[in-house]
Formats: structure tokens, sequence, C-alpha cells
């Protein structure tokens, strides 16, 4: 049996560089079409205030896609690495989104991308335009193949274990592509990410806008993210919804853990805004509800139940004992593969084999499970609640607030007295950090959910893992860590040096600190008809 803190360190290192590299995603996937927004005002009047936002913005956007890229291909090495036994047993279906991403999303935005920031003097305006828009083509793709291979991971469909070669294979390449989860998580996901860099945009705008400095670039620059930022948090939140209903319909067991649900109300349920959690007793000692919403949001009716805890783990009980069933009878058939009765036996039992497997934590056979042992095995079925619970409540509390904050700029700039609202520009300087915060505490709530599984219901997270040492794993560790820090304290030098510097730093000698000019003095006087 593989050791638990094997397991442990493996999923704290996939956890700790996965996280890291997603401090600098969802910015490179919203800032790109904030560029193309602009570049695409600048192609259609000539303003060359236009191209300097375009050209400014852009610079920040290619600092932060470096270093993503940097932390990137470090994280899709891990799955050979530390979880070897995961890619081979799903390397058929999960490898194919992966290496699509590679050949077709991954080269056309770093062939864009260069031809962004060298094509200005080589290329038409036309041109150069479309270039940014086929960098953001490229960079939405990237994100759809990776997003497709984890949705699947939450809602393995279109595959099925092959007992003679012992792995997961595809059988439905379709049914993978368009895998409501994976659909669900890629809009949910991507909106998030425009919802940071409408924020990252706004919040620097903010910023010059309190100094007084670049006035009238800084306002075309606050103006454009409130407006894609209202759009974008409206987004997330619309497609959010969708996003819950796509997990009560594949992953009960992870709606009940965000909603603390232990036991099954009647229909519609409540939605459970604040409670008090119990695990120790598996009950809220006290809770406040809003009746009917959790049933609509989870089920889109007001007929159907949704499950709680305790029938849940009921139910998975079940399946495991049916799983001890289909492990013995794989296990006769790894041995004889001719074995008719093993085989009828096993396709009997075949869609709980992966409950069964949740037994080899603790038993090398499966039939020496002892009821206490089954009783673990259930317990571990259903991730901590009293996590789940809070970080979703946290995540969904900072959408409302940017949603907040994204309305009111918005509003602000249509009456042009955004300059008259100083609490306003503090606010969304101080609010820079908040999509990061909700973003990591998404993702956490998606994976974390998902234990004690890798693939949810088919492998378990414990077989996964690569047969390293230990002390191996506390080194590798130690590195990504380390490294990973130094090149977040690289982005936030180069991120707050160039954004101190403003469009100054593109020495164009029409912002401050440039010398005044013509250009600079007509744009402040007409600032105000922006």
């Amino acid at each position: 049996m593989i050791s638990e803190q094997l397991v442990d360190l493996s999923r704290l290192q996939f956890a700790a560089t996965a996280m890291y590299h997603f401090l600098f995603v969802p910015l490179t996937v919203g800032m790109v079409w904030l560029l193309v927004i602009m570049e695409s005002v600048y192609v259609m009047t000539g303003n060359v205030v236009w191209k300097d936002m375009t050209r400014f913005w852009g610079k920040l956007y290619g600092i932060n896609f470096a270093l993503g890229v940097t932390t990137g291909i470090t994280l899709e090495f891990q799955f050979g690495t530390n979880w070897a036994y995961y890619s081979h047993y799903m390397g058929d279906i999960f490898g194919a989104p992966l290496a699509i991403e590679g050949l077709m999303a991954f080269f056309l935005e770093s062939t864009m991308i260069g031809l962004f920031f060298f094509g200005w003097d080589r290329l038409s305006r036309p041109q150069h335009l479309l270039v940014t828009v086929l960098m953001a083509v490229g960079t939405n793709l990237s994100a759809l193949w990776i997003l497709i291979a984890n949705g699947w991971m939450q809602n393995p469909v279109g595959a099925e274990f092959n007992y003679q070669t012992m792995r997961m294979e595809m059988t439905n390449f379709w049914a993978v592509l368009f895998n409501p989860d994976a659909q669900a998580k890629f809009v949910h996901t991507v909106s998030a990410g425009y919802v940071t860099g409408a924020m990252f945009v706004m919040s620097i705008s903010s910023w010059y806008l309190l100094k007084k400095r670049d006035v009238a670039f800084a306002r075309r620059s606050f103006r454009v993210a409130a407006a894609f930022g209202l759009a974008s948090a409206l987004s997330v939140i619309v497609l959010g919804d969708e996003s819950g209903y796509t997990v009560g319909e594949a992953q009960q067991t992870k709606l009940a853990a965000m909603e603390a649900m232990w036991e099954t109300k009647p229909a519609p349920a409540g939605l459970t805004l604040v409670a008090g959690i119990n695990e120790a007793e598996q009950k809220n000692d006290w809770e406040i509800e809003v009746p009917w919403v959790m049933g609509l949001i989870g089920t889109r009716s007001i007929s159907k139940e949704i499950p709680g805890i305790h029938d849940i783990k009921a139910k998975n009980r079940e399946r495991i004992v049916n799983g001890i069933v289909a492990v013995t009878a794989l296990e006769a058939l790894r041995t004889h593969r001719d074995d008719a009765v093993a085989k009828q036996v096993f396709e009997q039992h075949q869609a709980d084999l992966g409950f069964g497997l949740l037994l080899k934590k603790y038993v090398v056979d499966v039939r020496q499970a002892s009821p206490g042992i089954i009783d673990q095995a259930v317990n571990d079925t259903v991730p901590r609640v009293t996590p789940m619970f809070w970080s979703f409540r946290i995540m969904v509390g900072l959408g409302f607030a940017m949603l907040a904050l994204f309305a009111v700029a918005f509003y602000s700039t249509l009456k042009s007295n955004v300059m008259e609202k100083p609490w306003l520009l503090r606010a969304a300087l101080w609010m820079l950090p908040t999509p990061w915060i909700a973003s990591e505490l998404g993702w956490f709530v998606a994976e974390y959910g998902r234990q004690p599984w890798t693939v949810y219901g088919v492998l378990p997270t414990h077989l996964s893992v690569s047969t390293l040492s230990v002390n191996s794993l506390y080194g590798s560790l130690a590195g990504f860590i380390g490294f990973y820090t130094v090149l977040l304290v690289i982005e936030m030098f180069l991120m707050v040096k160039f954004a101190r510097m403003g469009p100054g730093s593109l020495g164009t000698g029409r912002y401050q600190n440039e010398g005044d000019s013509a250009f600079a003095s007509a744009s402040a006087s007409g600032a105000k008809h922006v």
C-alpha cells in the first residue's frame, strides 16, 4: 500500500504549483480581450492614445504571460513525475486535450504574442489588430482544452475501463469535448479571468486618477475596464449558477458538502447562507436559510430532492460493497483473461469498481475489509464540510462585491464624474486582490471537493501517485515553492515598476515626466468628454 504521507505530499506539491500558476492565468485570460477592445478603437478612430493604451497594458500583459508559461510547463510535467499511475490509467483520455492544447492553442498564442510586440511598425493597423484578436483566441482556446481535461476528471464521460489493458480508454471524443461539466467550468473560469483583467486595469487607472496624472489615458482605461468588468461579473454569477447545476447533476457529494447539507431536505431545498457546522456530530448547530433557492440552483425544479450527506454515505456504502465484488473479479481476470465467470461478474459490478478501490488505502485484499474499514472508506467519500462551506461563501461574497464596484464605476463613467468620487477610486484600488482570492477559492472548492478521487468515482487519489520517496518529495516541494516564490517576486517587482512609470514608460513624449506636447494638452482638455 502507498503511504499516506507520500499521497499527502504529492497532493500538496501539485496544489502549491497549481495555485501559484493560477496567480498568472486569470490576468492573462482577462487582459487580452481588453487589449482587443482598446486596439479596435484605435483602428476605427486613429486616436493615438488608444494605441498607447494597447501598448502599455500589453507590456504588463506580456510580463504576466511569460511567468505564467514558466509555471504552467512545470505543472504539466508533474503528471509524469508525481502522478505516474494516473497518467498510465487515464492517459488515453486526459492526454488528448492537453496535446491539442499544445498544438492548437499554445503555439498560436505564443506566435501571435511575438507579432503583437514586434509588429507595430511592420504590420498595418488592421493586420496588427488581427494579430491581437488571434492572440486572444489562442489564450482562450488554451483555457478551453485544459478545462476540458479537468472537466473530465470531475465528470468522466465518453470513456470506459478495459479489463484487458487495465486502464481507462476513450470511447467517445465528442462526449469528452461537450461534457457539460467542462463547458460550464470553461465559461465560468474564463469569465472570472475577464473580471481579473478588468479589476487590474481599473485599479491601476484609479491610482493614476487619484494622483491626477495622465488623466486622459487613465479615464479611458478606467471606462473600458468598468464596462468590461460589469459584463464579466454578471457573466460569472449567471454562469456560476449553471456550474452549480452541473455539480448537482454529477457530483452530489460536493454539492452537499458546499451547502453543509447533512440531511436530505424536502424539495425544493433552501440555500444556507451561514451555519454553525458541527462536524463531530455531523450536523449544523444553527443555520440561516433562504427557502427554495438551493433546489432551484441544484435541480432546476421545485420537486426534485438534493440528497444530504447521510443519504449519500448510505448509498456509497452500497457501492463500496458492490465494488469489492468488482475488484475481486478484476483480479481474477488479471490472472486468467479468459475466465468467463469472472468477466460476467465484473461486467455486472463494473460501475462500482472505483468505490471498491477506495479500500486499497487500508487493505491489500479488499475481501478482508472489515465493517470498520468499510466505515472509514465511506467517511472518506465526503470531504471536510467546514472548509468547503466557507470557501464557497467567501468566493460568492467577493463576486457580488466586485459586481457592485463595477456597477458603480460604470455608472460614474456615464455621468463623467469619476474624478469627483475619490472614495470610489480608493475602493477600486483596494479591491485589486479580490479576483485572485475568489479564483483561488473557486479552485479549492472544485478540487478539494472532488476528494477522495483523482477522477470522480473512478480512480482514488491514493492509487494515482508515483512510487517516489518521501525525502525526494520534501526536496522537490521546497524547490518548487522557493523557485515559484522568486518568480512571483519578479512578477510583482516588474508589474509595480511599470505600473508606477505608467504610460510614460512607452517613451512617446506624450505623458507625465516626458515633457509637455500639443497632444498631451489636447488630450487633457478633452478628457471630460470621454
